[in-house]
């Protein structure tokens, strides 16, 4: 499920506030807060062609209560609304999902202060107005529906939204790292307005794999996201100070063969060959300098004592000949 939703207010129980004790620093008045209950999110297959396993749904519950519901996913501490309390993981009986799972909810309960900032919130969620919710969070791995694979790792090269045969490839999420935050939203119909997913790997590349299945299997336009933008951006400057190194070492490596060209082939023009060695690749000049290094090892080895000269002359003890 892309898109959560608050389901209602309701009459908090005895239980509830106790809950929301655990995060008040002062007793605060029951009538003086706002309850009410929200989905969060489910482990049906969504936009992006991903969905959380059960498992996940389970770990994200204990993850996700005391989070900030915030307003349109602004990290203003102004746009701060709501907390969830408590969470669960519900199964909705005779539902499947679109793989043909039984169909999973992540559902929450949480709170705000009724004062004046809050007021029309309030009487907008009464009146169905505002009703949708996205949740943002970390999760630690993406298994290919098809192949069983890390989706993130180049043993998988399935492209999550295609069809192969029969089967559609998509990621199944689990591994649950972290929970950030979730929010009201105002257009739930975007892509952005979902739910929100990164992986907490370490850098290495590996998630610049999906972002290149995405590129590579483009017939038109294609649109990046602020994440995708940004992961490239970084791969991008990695790749450009590895690049730097690598030059830095190549030029290195040509001053050493120029070196030993010198020292082993001194009749040899050293402009003309330090000329072709620059258009070498590394592997090539790398190939070059081990030739030289041991044609001089070779030299520089000792002959055994009693290694052979050549042909035994023959002089002298011609008394002994008959």
């Amino acid at each position: 499920m892309k898109d959560g939703y608050i389901e209602k207010g309701y009459s908090p129980s005895h239980e509830d506030f106790e809950k929301i004790k655990q995060f008040t620093r002062k007793d605060i008045a029951e009538e003086e807060l706002y309850v009410f209950s929200l989905t969060l999110c489910s482990n049906d297959i969504d936009r992006d062609f991903e969905k959380f396993s059960v498992q996940a749904l389970g770990e994200l519950a204990g993850l996700f209560i005391g989070k900030t519901g915030i307003r349109d996913h602004s990290m203003k501490s102004a746009d701060q609304t709501a907390r969830i309390f408590d969470t669960w993981v519900e199964k909705i009986p005779g539902r499947k999902t679109a793989d043909g799972e039984d169909y999973y909810l992540l559902r929450a309960k949480a709170y705000m202060v009724r004062n004046d900032d809050n007021k029309s919130l309030i009487t907008d969620i009464d009146a169905g107005i505002k009703k949708e919710v996205s949740v943002s969070c970390s999760m630690g791995s993406s298994v290919c529906s098809v192949c069983k694979k890390d989706m993130k790792s180049a043993q998988c090269s399935h492209i999550k939204g295609r069809k192969y045969g029969a089967r559609l490839c998509y990621g199944i999420l689990g591994d649950a790292a972290d929970a950030y935050e979730w929010s009201f939203v105002a257009v739930p119909a975007q892509r952005e307005a979902g739910v929100t997913k990164s992986f907490n790997t370490e850098r290495s590349g590996q998630s610049m794999i999906q972002i290149t299945k995405k590129l590579s299997s483009a017939t038109g336009e294609i649109t990046l996201s602020e994440s995708e933008a940004r992961e490239i951006c970084s791969y991008i400057q990695e790749k450009e100070g590895l690049a730097e190194l690598g030059e830095e070492y190549k030029k290195s490596l040509v001053k050493q063969l120029v070196s030993l060209c010198a020292r082993e082939i001194p009749q040899m023009d050293l402009k003309v060959f330090e000329g072709v060695a620059r258009v070498m690749t590394a592997k090539e000049l790398l190939s070059f300098r081990d030739g030289f290094e041991k044609k001089q090892a070779a030299a520089k080895m000792p002959s055994p004592q009693l290694s052979k000269t050549g042909k035994k002359t023959e002089e002298g003890f011609n008394e002994f000949k008959i």
